[in-house]
């Protein structure tokens, strides 16, 4: 037998093709991996399955009982054909066809049962397994142990992947726990003890190899709570690592920059606004560098919070970096702040104030001209603030002294990147990160954890309430009465959003009038757009299954609606316009422009205005084929609209939308909380991907953690506190080998992006 560690590939055991698929399908490549992926459910061998609840189409394990077998000489083949009736306890009836009876014949007689797997299919109107393969209980070929072990075991049942079936993974693993000379464990004895929780060994035998009298729920607690415990102890040195790093303090100036914007400020600061102001201010002007999260409603105001802790920052002689994630947002960030600064952003222009500073923008895409001047602007500390997009991380971006970073939407930014922003510092610079997609306490633990979190959750006077209502697509009165309601508002005075999920292509408003959907995108289409990240219900192993959602329809482009709506009799002589992400920067930033000076009606976009964007008088948004889009990205979008004095009105339109896909939408009409919602959203959504799974190329982020579980939160906060405890006292791990090799393999394998992202 090969002796094998945890970190063996899985060619060690299966042939190559096998493994590259299980790499590929579920995120399988070592053993240790395999030894992670955990059964969906247990068998009795004696438990026979019931026939009646099979359905064409389904992949099955079922556990059955042999009632007849019959063979016959095939007419234009050689050989004999094998049909196989098996039943249940209640009399229902399966088919089982060999067309080669070799090898089946003597084993499959009345009266022996079994495991059989494979696809169901019909034949007449009768199910049937075709070819399938089995294991019986009394197969004296496998040996008396094998035997004895059905009548003491329960048998696990793992999700199918292409051609390896649930015995096969079986048989695998079983194989692997035999082969591992000895099993890692991560976690200290001490700790083990204090919690109550089994040794590694034993939770894997009970996870895989349970018996009949056993609790496999035993050995997955242990697994959640290795993986929480690794993962808090990422976040605990990451921490530990800054509380080590020396910033150069950023002491607040009196009479400067700062006072003289709030000074000039047409509003009062919310009691949160002013509050965590005063918590960044003694951040920045600590020696250790500031590693804060800012998270707030739509709304809520964390742009001015931002920018009056990068002038506190120019105040004490350093500059600032606003990172964005799209051209859109750099540029309505830079339009946003030079025009609350007024003559404060002129500095050393005729006209400017006289202690004022410069707002630079930089972005991929801008001419030579206008780039060279940015980045002679931040290079020689001119520019006390430079906003940008990923282009302010490339090598040859320099600023003279920069003191704080703030990242907007980290969710779009991996950890590198961020970094590769840090470090253009003399000293490590003060980071602010802000998102304004609430994050629930368990992801805040899970990701967020090695950061101080600051949250807003009041918004400024004056903001308008905004209701929102589904429009169901299938109903063309419905449908009409939105497109008039949009007419009724610009008939005020006032503007209006239209959002759709993909670009499509410029001619496409030849195709004519559009339905609610129309035109399938792809994930290139736009780098900005195409960030849907509705629910896929489940991957379909049964547990927690909702059901499959419809299938996927052709999905509506921004140039056919405007085409369709430029046709609609109830639009006619209002002024529309597109934006996405794929026109040049002049366009979009002349079309950003005309929109917000009013010469503009209705704005036909992407989400490339997901974030960011203010128009305090558009007030209304219809999103089309809205069941396309996930919780959060949907409350972001309708925050667009009610900035200003008139009341706003979001319309989700749908056609055809699965039972999650409504349920999201009823939870998103039903309330304005985003708070709230981030929690449907967690429970709702697939945990990997509320983690960043798919940004990551891996499978889910974490494995057997459910979030949103009160049970897995409780999981959670205690490998915190013992993680911390133990960094806090061994923050290299010398002493705990087996744990410093769990986390530098899940920071390898991840390179550790995903810790940043929410």
């Amino acid at each position: 037998m090969v002796v094998l560690t945890e970190d063996s590939p899985l060619t060690k055991l299966v042939k190559k093709g096998e493994a590259e698929q299980l790499a590929r399908t579920k995120g399988l490549q070592t053993v240790g991996d395999l030894f992670e992926f955990v059964p969906r459910r247990y068998v009795r061998p004696g438990q026979l399955t019931d026939l009646s609840s099979l359905r064409v189409g389904e992949d099955v394990l079922v556990v059955a009982e042999v009632a007849r077998a019959t063979s016959r000489t095939m007419r234009n083949r050689r050989g004999k054909m094998l049909t196989v009736v098996l039943t249940d306890d209640h009399g229902h009836e399966l088919d089982v066809t060999f067309f080669s009876a070799y090898g089946h014949e003597g084993k499959l007689h009345p009266g022996v049962r079994g495991f059989f797997v494979g696809t169901i299919g019909a034949y007449g109107r009768r199910l049937q397994l075709t070819h399938p393969e089995y294991e019986l209980f009394d197969d004296d070929e496998q040996g008396e142990a094998a035997v004895e072990w059905y009548r003491t075991h329960r048998v696990p049942v793992y999700s199918t992947t292409g051609k390896i079936n649930s015995l096969q993974l079986r048989r695998l693993v079983h194989t692997a726990l035999d082969s591992v000379d000895r099993i890692r464990e991560p976690v200290p004895e001490p700790v083990r003890s204090a919690r109550g929780l089994l040794d590694r060994a034993a939770a894997l035998e009970l996870v895989h190899r349970p018996r009949v009298d056993d609790q496999p729920s035993r050995g997955l607690e242990r697994l959640k709570y290795d993986e929480a415990f690794v993962l808090q102890t990422i976040l605990a040195q990451r921490r530990k690592a800054a509380e080590t790093e020396l910033a150069t303090p950023r002491h607040p100036r009196p009479g400067g920059l700062l006072a003289d914007f709030d000074a000039r400020l047409p509003f009062e600061l919310t009691a949160g606004q002013r509050e965590i102001g005063e918590v960044l201010t003694a951040e920045l002007a600590s020696d250790r560098p500031m590693h804060r999260l800012l998270q707030g409603e739509v709304g809520s105001g964390k742009t001015v919070v931002a920018l009056r802790a990068m002038l506190a920052a120019i105040d004490a002689g350093g500059q600032a970096a606003l990172l964005a994630p799209t051209e859109v947002l750099a540029a309505q960030h830079h339009r946003s702040i030079t025009a609350m600064l007024g003559d404060l952003a002129l500095g050393g222009m005729l006209g400017g104030a006289e202690h004022g500073t410069t707002v630079a923008l930089l972005t991929g895409s801008q001419g030579a001209t206008a780039r060279k001047r940015s980045l002679l602007a931040a290079a020689s500390g001119e520019a006390g603030i430079v906003i940008g997009t990923h282009a302010l991380i490339q090598k040859h971006v320099q600023f003279a002294d920069l003191a704080l970073v703030v990242v907007d939407e980290q969710h779009r930014f991996g950890v590198e990147q961020r970094d590769a922003l840090r470090e253009k510092g003399i000293r490590p610079p003060h980071v602010l990160v802000m998102t304004a997609t609430p994050i629930p306490r368990t992801v805040a633990m899970t990701v967020f954890g090695d950061m101080e979190t600051s949250t807003l959750r009041e918004l400024p006077r004056g903001r308008s309430p905004i209701s929102t209502h589904v429009v169901d697509g299938d109903r063309p009165g419905w449908v009409e009465r939105t497109w008039q309601r949009v007419a009724e508002e610009v008939a005020k005075g006032h503007q209006a959003y239209v959002v759709c999920p993909r670009i499509g292509d410029v001619d496409d408003d030849a195709l004519g009038p559009a339905p609610v959907g129309g035109g399938r995108a792809s994930a290139g289409d736009d780098e900005d757009a195409w960030d849907v990240d509705w629910d896929d219900g489940g991957d379909g192993d049964g547990d927690g299954d909702r059901g499959p959602e419809p299938p996927e329809r052709e999905l509506t482009g921004v140039y056919t609606m405007l085409a369709a709506l430029r046709a609609n009799p109830a639009l006619e002589g209002v002024r529309l316009e597109v934006l996405h992400g794929r026109l040049d920067p002049d366009t979009k930033e002349a079309t950003m422009r005309a929109f917000a000076a009013g010469d503009i009606d209705v704005l036909v976009a992407t989400t490339v205005i997901e974030v960011g964007v203010d128009v305090p008088n558009a007030s209304v948004m219809v999103v089309v084929d809205a069941d396309r889009f996930g919780i959060s990205q949907l409350h972001q979008l309708r925050g667009r609209v009610g900035r200003g004095s008139a009341p706003g009105l979001c319309l989700l339109m749908t056609q055809g939308a699965g039972e999650l896909a409504a349920e999201r939408l009823a939870r998103v009409a039903a309330t304005t909380d985003g708070f709230e919602l981030a929690q449907v959203d967690l429970v709702l959504r697939r945990e990997g991907d509320v983690l960043g799974a798919r940004q990551s190329g891996r499978g889910n982020s974490v494995r057997h953690l459910r979030l949103g579980r009160p049970e897995d939160e409780q999981v959670i906060a205690d490998a915190r506190e013992d993680a911390f405890a133990l960094v806090a006292q061994d923050p290299d791990l010398r002493r705990h080998p087996a744990l410093a090799a769990a986390v530098a393999m899940r920071l390898d394998e991840e390179q550790a992006a995903w810790l940043e992202r929410g």
